[in-house]
Order: C-alpha cells, then structure tokens, then sequence
C-alpha cells in the first residue's frame, strides 16, 4: 500500500475548529459546509457497503443563530433523505427518533431514517442530528448576538454514506443480481442487437441506433431517457445475462425478423427475466417514460409490500421473544417505558435494538413489553446490520 490510512475523529470536531476561526458574529451565520469524503474507521467486523474499514460519504454540517433553526435544518435534511429514498431509490422507510442509548455521542437528538431489507433486518440508511450547543462548545464556536451578547452557535450534522448502496441492492436484488430503480439507473434502456448473420448486421445496427436516439428524445422526471446500444462481439445471451446482472430497468432486443415485423422484444427487469413481450417498434419510444415510471413504482409498492408483511404489533414479552427466536428479522411495533435498562435487556437476549421512535407513532397508552410499567406509544425494534 503507498498511501497510509488514518483512523481519524469525527467530523464534527474537526468542522468544530473551523468554524470556530470563521464565526465572529451573528452576521456570519447560518453557515453550511456540505462534504464528500472518504472516511477510515476501526471496523472489527467489516460488512461491504454496509460497514467497512473505510467508505464514502455525503455529510453536512451547519451552525445557526437559534435553536429554532437548528432544529428546523436538522428536520429538514431527514426529510430530504426520506424523499430520496422514496422517489429515487424506491424503499420505503421509518422516519424517527433515535433512542438515547442509540443517539450519536455529543447530539441532543438523532432522527434517521430506517430501511428492511430482504433478509427482514434493518439498515440505519441516513441520519440527521441536532448537536445543540455541545459541539458548539467544545470547540469555542462563539459569536456577538444582536444584543451585543457572547453566545455559542446552535449545530447540526447530518449525512449517508455508502451504506445507502448496500441498502439498495438488499432491497430490490434477486438471484439474478442487481435491480435498478429507473431514477437511479446509469443506463435505462440498453438495446440488444441481434446479428446472426454479417449480412443483416448493418440494417439491425441502423435500427437500434434509430430507436436510441428517439428514445434518448423522451424525457423520464426531466431528464433525457439514457439509452446504450451494446454493439460488443458476443453472443446475444451473454450480452443479456451481462444486463440482467448489472439491473439495466429495460432491455430490448432487435433482429432480424424484428425489422421483417415492425417489432422489438421487450423485458423488464422487475420481471422474470425470461418474460419478454412483443411491441410495435413505433410504440416503444411513445410509451418508455410511461414503462421506467412503472418500473420505478413497482419496486417501490414491492418493497412497501414486502416491510409490511414482516411488520406486526406485539404487546407481551413471550409474543416478542417468540418474534425473534423464531424468525430471522422484521420490525416489531411494540411498548417502550423509555428506560435504558429495559432497552438495553432485550438487546442483551435477541440482539434486537429500538431503531427509532416513529413520528407517526400515534399516543397509545399500553405497557413495556419487559418491565410491564405504563408506556405512552409503541417503538419501532428490530435486528440491524
């Protein structure tokens, strides 16, 4: 290795001491710092995407004038990692409040947002933490006020990392390999053309060059559609295969007989992938944006489906013991006293930690599933990764 890896602190001290230099006054704030970094940590048990010695992140990191609007970015930013998850990435996820044992060490509140995967576990896919002033603090983050007073800035950080990938592909791959929402998708169509014999291959050629062009016409959320014509040398089940493993939303094919009938074969990848349908070649270009749109919300209502049917309210300790030491994973809506010391039994048992306390958690009075005292609304449990 050339190049020597530092297990370094968390960010926040380190944009602590900067903005400690750049904050004089109430006139330099709200400031945002918004970083893509490679990170290296002491990972015992390395996971890929998920937990590794070393990843990529997106994080930001702000400093404000009040509370109010510390928290006020701190909420704003979840809901922007909610949105994407949902409309980009097509996974449904819980957005709460982390418990106290769970929150990231130095913060007031941490709110996340919180995946299934297929395995039925949870993966912690983006967090948002308000800080207070304790960073703020412990850094010297100082500025005048309006009055004239000395006061410690207000502070948040949030970010995703890499871990979002592994959550993907947990998500919505099969046996086969990758699925690719469309709206996340490199490459949405991929053309196959299909030229057993040197003498058709310039007409099929021209034909598939033809309808990538009008298709990269249309437009899919504002957005050209991105369309690749694979013209390798290599057989056209091997190309195929290549493209279902890589999780390319539509294929199509066109060969000879295509252009005889006015036709193209057409699969998508949501769908087995030896389910193919014949369309007019005339109709595909007028009706993609309409067929990735459908893509995209297939796997989304698969997947809400999916998180659905694993998840169930219990309300005794035998039923949520039994939950847990009979299947592999899902989430458990169930009574939290709010004590760590309940939170931290049932951790020491099934390995099962409070992923969040939902927002949309109606009040429900009910009783702790271990210690049976009174307990305001249920708590979203669960196995992670």
């Amino acid at each position: 290795m050339t190049e020597p890896l530092v297990v370094r602190p968390t960010s926040e001290t380190i944009i602590g001491a900067t903005y400690a230099k750049w904050v004089q006054s109430y006139r330099d704030l709200p400031i945002l710092i918004n970083q893509w970094a490679n990170v290296v940590r002491w990972e015992m048990r390395p996971r890929m995407f998920l937990r590794t010695a070393e990843f990529l992140w997106q994080e930001g990191h702000t400093a404000h004038e009040t509370r109010e609007e510390a928290i006020e970015e701190t909420e704003k930013m979840l809901r922007v990692y909610e949105t994407f998850a949902r409309e980009h990435l097509a996974i449904p996820v819980y957005c709460g409040e982390k418990s106290e044992s769970e929150r990231f060490p130095g913060a007031d509140k941490t709110l996340c947002i919180e995946a299934m995967v297929q395995d039925r576990k949870a993966i912690q896919a983006g967090t948002s933490h308000f800080l207070g002033q304790n960073f703020a603090k412990a850094s010297g983050i100082k500025f005048q006020s309006r009055e004239g007073r000395e006061e410690f800035a207000w502070t948040t950080s949030w970010g995703v990392s890499t871990r979002l990938i592994g959550t993907l592909i947990m998500a919505h791959a099969d046996d086969d390999g990758m699925i690719l929402p469309p709206r996340v998708a490199p490459t949405q169509v991929v053309i196959l053309p299909v030229t057993p014999k040197p003498e058709t291959r310039e007409a099929v050629l021209e034909a598939a060059h033809k309808l990538a062009a009008e298709l990269h016409a249309q437009c899919f959320h504002s957005e050209p559609v991105t369309v690749e014509v694979d013209t390798r040398d290599l057989g056209g089940g091997v190309k195929n295969w290549e493209w279902i493993k890589k999780g390319a939303p539509v294929r199509i094919e066109i060969g000879p007989r295509d252009l005889e009938n006015g036709t193209v074969a057409l699969a998508r990848r949501d769908r087995s992938p030896k389910e193919k349908e014949f369309l007019p070649v005339a109709d595909v270009a007028a009706g993609i944006t309409a067929l990735l749109q459908s893509i995209q919300d297939a796997l989304y209502t698969r997947a809400l489906t999916y998180r659905e049917a694993n998840t169930c309210s219990i309300d005794t300790r035998k039923d949520f013991y039994a939950f847990f030491n009979t299947k592999d994973g899902g989430f458990a809506r169930s009574h939290w006293c709010g004590q760590a010391a309940c939170e931290e039994q049932v951790k020491t048992d099934l390995k099962v930690t409070i992923r969040c306390l939902p927002f949309d958690a109606p009040e429900e009075p009910g009783t702790c599933i271990v210690c049976q005292k009174p307990s305001p609304r249920r708590v979203l449990w669960a196995k992670s990764y």
